[in-house]
């Protein structure tokens, strides 16, 4: 049995055609990672993008117990858009998977300690925080190095920055992507 997929559509027509797509290519995804309980595809059209040939956006998210991988690709047609999509997300449950079986050394597997440090978002009432603060996240944070700290930013597919807890130096760490494609490294110190 294929696996369900959900498709929403932002700022374009979700044709039949788009439809049978993604169901066909996307549905397949569960013979490589069996655990998949949700599977989620976004298709946009950004008209202000910079470059004519970013315009049209797909995201591809699934998810199941322990672990949220996300893909994103832009192209100037929506096919080869998912179909680059689609690559880099069974690069991630293939990465994924290999964590997973390789464990951590302590005796809990890399989908235990996922989801030990799974998010759990809070959004409070923006009335009583005024204009300033429109959300408002909490989530346990597990000890990592930063190469840990590297692959789990990628694994989530956060393109910015990535806030964990460095087990090194026992302090919170932001770590974020540069333009060049390198990374860097924000340390707090208590001055």
């Amino acid at each position: 049995m294929a696996l369900e997929v959900e498709i929403y559509s932002r700022n374009m027509d979700l044709t039949d055609r788009i439809q049978d797509y993604v169901a066909k290519k996307v549905g397949k995804l569960d013979r490589y990672l069996p655990g998949i309980e949700e599977a989620r595809v976004d298709v946009a059209y950004v008209k202000s993008a910079r470059n004519a040939a970013d315009r049209q956006v797909a995201q591809i998210t699934v998810r199941g117990k322990g672990f949220v991988l996300r893909s994103e690709e832009r192209a100037d047609d929506i096919f080869a858009a998912l179909d680059t999509a689609l690559d880099k997300m069974q690069r991630r449950i293939e990465r994924y998977k290999g964590k997973r079986y390789r464990g951590r050394g302590d005796g809990r597997t890399a989908s235990d300690v996922t989801v030990d440090a799974m998010v759990e978002e809070i959004e409070e009432e923006t009335a009583d925080l005024g204009p300033i603060i429109a959300r408002r996240k909490r989530f346990v944070v597990m000890p990592m190095d930063e190469l840990e700290a590297i692959e789990q930013m990628e694994m989530l597919g956060h393109d910015n920055f990535f806030v964990f807890y460095n087990g090194k130096t026992n302090s919170i760490n932001v770590l974020y992507r540069r333009r060049d494609g390198t990374y860097g490294l924000i340390e707090p110190m208590i001055g």
